[in-house]
């Protein structure tokens, strides 16, 4: 076993913030049915809208534009199974809208979902991003029409962290009558998220992703200046106004709504505290390992991430020999994962399956040190000079 560990896997999940899990800790008091009318309950709710007043400050947004959900993946599908919903309904102003477009390089929650609609009939542009994971606005203009119902772009990719320009992308979609969502899953507690300076319609954000708990998350829908569509995809009682049914998750709820308050409280010193850590990283690993390249838009990125490709080096034996010395990253395959093919993503920048094969991400956080940093640094040239000498490519 190695002597340290050294997490540099943040946007896999984060570490519970000690002030979350007390709160987290003291919730389990709160054991009342939120929807109850009695004292137990009363109580519970309370604790409910107060986590959603919290999640509201975050994002810019009315209180009771916020949903819970159980995280990312529900909120993105709720999304898409509304849209479903409205191109099949009789409603006059949907009729001729049955197009939806998205990213190269979004979530594979996202991919499935229009790939599920793409199945169902409806039809699905994919638009094309630069070298840098920037979304073709050219492309997207000309995809762009009377036809299209939805348009989902994600605010930060999670695996180079280039962060689009949805501020311009929605107000294209808003000329043209469609709806824009924004997965900001990578993005909120990382980057100032307004939804009002942005104008999106729906957007979505989890829990475990700001030092939260896992299994709770979020989805904002517009009810300013115009009241979006929403349709349930859990049935069942009234909970979250008839949208999203089930028994309130108090504990997951309430650690949802601490994490919140302490990401906008300390958003300006996350930002220049692990922005500072990747360039210490990156000039690093440029300066002691030869023939490498950073993957990613250089400005407009996330602070915490940088995903690197090894030439000659193939990215889960970089892992495996990583965590044989304490450092946990991921990788831009998804060989973990138990498939052969290189990540959507870089393929997408036009990498080749070889860099795309060969990269690795570190995404690093709140607890992330100048001595872990300073420990990668000493690890992986070594590292990254035995595969290159192993390697028959």
């Amino acid at each position: 076993m190695p002597d340290r560990k050294v997490y540099a896997d943040y946007n896999a999940t984060t570490p519970l913030r000690e002030e979350v899990k007390n709160a987290m800790l003291e919730s389990f008091s709160v054991f009342g049915n939120a929807s109850s009318m009695h004292g137990s309950g009363r109580k519970a709710r309370q604790k409910v809208e107060e986590a959603r007043d919290s999640l509201a400050a975050l994002l810019g947004a009315s209180s009771n534009e916020i949903i819970f959900s159980s995280g990312g993946s529900e909120s993105n599908n709720t999304v898409f199974e509304t849209m479903r919903r409205l191109i099949d309904s009789e409603d006059s102003k949907y009729q001729g809208r049955n197009e939806i477009i998205i990213s190269a390089i979004e979530h594979p929650c996202i991919l499935n979902s229009a790939e599920y609609s793409k199945n169902l009939g409806y039809k699905v542009h994919i638009i094309p991003v630069d070298e840098y994971g920037k979304l073709n606005i050219d492309e997207y203009k000309s995809a762009l029409g009377d036809k299209t119902l939805l348009v989902s772009v994600m605010m930060a990719n999670n695996e180079i962290g280039t962060i689009q320009d949805i501020k311009e992308i929605a107000a294209l979609a808003a000329e043209k009558g469609a709806f824009m969502h924004s997965d900001a899953v990578q993005a909120v507690g990382k980057i100032p998220v307004n939804v009002e300076e942005l104008g999106v319609d729906y957007l979505t954000m989890s829990a475990h992703k700001i030092y939260g708990p896992k299994g709770i998350g979020a989805l904002y829908a517009r009810k300013k200046g115009k009241k979006v569509p929403l349709i349930p995809l859990i049935h069942g009682g009234h909970q979250e106004d008839g949208l999203r049914a089930g028994t309130y998750n108090n504990t997951g709820i309430i650690g949802l709504g601490a994490a919140a308050r302490y990401a906008k409280q300390d958003l300006d010193d996350y930002y220049k505290k692990t922005y500072s850590l990747k360039e210490i990283l990156k000039s690093g690993l440029l300066k002691t390992i030869e023939n490498i390249k950073i993957n990613g838009h250089s400005e407009d990125c996330l602070p915490n991430t940088l995903n690197v490709s090894f030439p000659g080096a193939e990215g889960e034996a970089i892992l495996l020999s990583m965590d044989m010395e304490g450092i946990e990253a991921s990788t831009g395959s998804a060989c973990a994962s138990g498939s052969l093919e290189p990540s959507h993503v870089l393929m997408a920048l036009g990498l080749g399956p070889e860099l795309a094969h060969g990269s690795i991400r570190f995404s690093l956080g709140n607890f992330t040190t100048g001595e872990e940093i300073d420990y990668i640094l000493k690890t992986m040239p070594p590292i990254i000079s035995r595969l290159r000498a192993m390697s028959t490519i």
